[in-house]
């Protein structure tokens, strides 16, 4: 649970810091992503999501 918290903790941080030095450029993302269409966000989320349950897999063993 701990590890958990930490992660959370880790991924704030590095989205505030995105928002801090780059707040013109990260309006500009997320005005973009309105053009994006729903399945291409579900399956890059899957992805990632994959990618991300493969890297702690590995780590925590």
């Amino acid at each position: 649970m701990k590890e958990l918290i930490i992660a959370f903790g880790l991924f704030l941080f590095i989205e505030g810091i995105l928002y801090a030095i780059f707040p013109s450029k990260m309006k500009n993302m997320l005005k973009k992503l309105e053009l994006i269409q729903n399945s291409q966000l579900r399956t890059a989320g899957l992805v990632f999501a994959i990618i991300g349950f493969i890297i702690i897999y590995f780590t925590k063993n």
